[in-house]
């Protein structure tokens, strides 16, 4: 691991072997890391150790392997609770991910608190992860989902958001960094006017936790929810903050082992948090690498990670607005590493293809973000997101290969 005195993109990218790889007899280019980046050495290292030499099953063992396996699962958990900086272990839940996270508060949370004639409010950019639960809770109990609008930049209409909040309003799910278009949301705003009317905020951070520093207890969200393979750890693994107080209400989500304090066929009383909400033998080796993995990013360092990202995302536009037939989708102000783009009217999935045969890895399509193409007119885009590991000579690499792509689609 590099010592952060001596940071740069080149000592970085040592710890990323998989970059070091040819594509099409072409050096890798990366650009999908909004799908999922890339993982370093030590991250999987992590996992190798977990399994060669201490695995068993965590909780409730008595033995040395599994004593052993409980602290180091544990201890993730102590560390993710630093990293998002929630006021106790007991707000910090492991989940398969940002989808399931997301899942959980609307069973359980919906379940509780949502009544006919309730509301929910989301935004135009939701990835359909933050969409569909919510569609699921309202035909069930009978609420109604409000939508905020966005401009053509990508960006939300405060003043219309303003005007959907009323009494009725229970809940505002909202995507933190949008992963289509890389806008970053005003989220203080949006949850200082949720709170000013008792409605609770629940954020999608997928896209935030790799980019940025984030503080549970300065936003004052009551939920968020990532992914762990978004941020260079493990898929499979994610993180549900909630606030103690509400999680403490909320029904489980899952029945079975874990979750439970005393089971009898008459009744069941649950455990407290945060093992409630975490049913069944969890991906033990999923939580160490997330360990493993916040060190790493502590390692690197955010002032680096934010400017290297920025810098990126500079240049990469700079340049591919200098090709003619180019369309940028997403403009918004403040952004994330997310460079969305058309070329003329051909079609993402050819330009993706061509890109493909050169090496350079972006992702095409609606990114999981229909009713946000419908609303800007598209069927979808080519992405290119970066990440801190990625470099201008990259960038430079894209920009060739969509040339090539205008030259061989004519």
């Amino acid at each position: 691991m590099v010592a952060k005195a001596d940071i740069n993109v080149e000592s970085i990218r040592k710890d990323f072997p998989i970059l070091q790889q040819e594509v099409n007899g072409r050096p890798l280019v990366y650009f999908d890391n909004a799908a999922s980046s890339q993982k370093p050495l030590q991250v999987v290292q992590a996992i190798e150790d977990y399994y060669n030499n201490f695995h068993s099953n965590v909780h409730r063992g008595v033995h040395h392997l599994s004593q052993k396996a409980t602290d180091a699962y544990e201890a993730a958990r102590e560390t993710v609770k630093d990293f998002i900086n929630a006021r106790s272990i007991k707000e910090v839940n492991f989940t398969k991910g940002t989808t399931e996270g997301i899942n959980l508060v609307a069973h359980s949370f919906g379940r509780k608190f949502i009544q006919e004639g309730d509301e929910i409010v989301i935004s135009t950019m939701e990835h359909h992860s933050n969409i569909v639960p919510w569609q699921m809770i309202c035909e069930e109990r009978g609420a109604t989902l409000k939508v905020i609008p966005i401009n053509e930049h990508g960006e939300l209409l405060l003043d219309e958001f303003d005007q959907l909040l009323t009494e009725k309003t229970k809940l505002i799910a909202l995507v933190y960094v949008s992963n289509s278009l890389g806008t970053i949301n005003p989220v203080e705003y949006i949850i200082e006017k949720a709170h000013e009317i008792g409605a609770k905020v629940l954020l999608d951070a997928a896209q935030a936790a790799p980019h940025q520093k984030i503080d549970v207890q300065e936003l004052d969200c009551d939920f968020l929810a990532l992914s762990a393979h978004k941020m260079m750890g493990p898929t499979g693994m994610g993180i549900l903050y909630g606030k103690e107080t509400l999680l403490e209400q909320m029904l489980p989500y899952q029945g079975g082992g874990e979750m439970i304090k005393e089971v009898t066929f008459e009744k069941t009383t649950y455990n407290e948090l945060p093992f409630k909400f975490e049913a069944g033998t969890p991906n033990i080796a999923g939580g160490i690498a997330l360990k493993a993995t916040i060190d790493y990013i502590h390692s690197i360092g955010w002032d680096f990670i934010e400017k290297q990202e920025a810098d990126l995302l500079q240049y990469a536009t700079e340049q591919i607005s200098q090709i003619s037939g180019i369309r940028i989708v997403g403009t918004a102000e403040k952004k994330a590493g997310v460079l969305s783009f058309l070329l003329g009217d051909h079609h993402p999935y050819d330009v993706g293809v061509i890109l493909d045969q050169l090496g350079i890895a972006v992702r095409t399509g609606h990114h999981c973000c229909q009713p946000l193409m419908n609303r800007l007119g598209i069927e979808g885009t080519c992405r290119a997101s970066f990440a801190f590991y990625n470099t201008t000579e990259e960038v430079d690499r894209l920009i060739e290969g969509i040339q090539r792509a205008q030259k061989m689609l004519g």
